[in-house]
């Protein structure tokens, strides 16, 4: 029999029908979308968007003011396998950023403050602060200097 896990819910959280959650935090005013998964210990900070149909996999912190859009996917094991033995590896999304519906999000990482993952990319590298990224692996076309956060 599986032990039951509290989930932690700041104040004014929306949760749409269909959604999954265990184990995990999440902060004031964020509002999740309906058929999202997020499993235990990822902690999601304040005033956060998450999208309809996204992953949300252990190992994840997403801090305050951060839109994931429709359907992006999480990654917390490189090799991952059937049985046996895994690696937990820890991603971070910084305050304000966005990353774009129909991304993928390798593990390791961090996305960083303010930055822009276009949709459909897969990250599998650091992304600085204020930077966009785009493609089949994300790379950056541009800095974004003149960011409001």
């Amino acid at each position: 029999m599986k032990k039951l896990v509290k989930v932690k819910l700041g104040k004014n959280v929306t949760i749409h029908d269909f959604v999954n959650l265990y184990g995990c935090e999440i902060g004031d005013n964020t509002k999740i979308g309906a058929f999202v998964e997020i499993q235990k210990g990822v902690k999601i900070g304040k005033d956060c968007k998450i999208s309809s149909h996204s992953f949300i996999c252990e190992g994840i912190t997403i801090k305050d003011r951060v839109f994931i859009g429709h359907n992006v996917t999480f990654i917390n094991d490189r090799y991952p396998k059937s049985k046996g033995r895994w690696t937990l590896e820890k991603t971070l999304v910084k305050k304000n950023a966005s990353i774009g519906s129909g991304s993928t999000v390798m593990c390791g990482l961090t996305i960083g403050e303010g930055s822009t993952v276009g949709a459909g990319s897969v990250v599998t590298k650091n992304v600085p602060d204020k930077t966009l990224v785009v493609g089949n692996p994300a790379r950056a076309i541009s800095k974004n200097t003149n960011s409001k956060f």
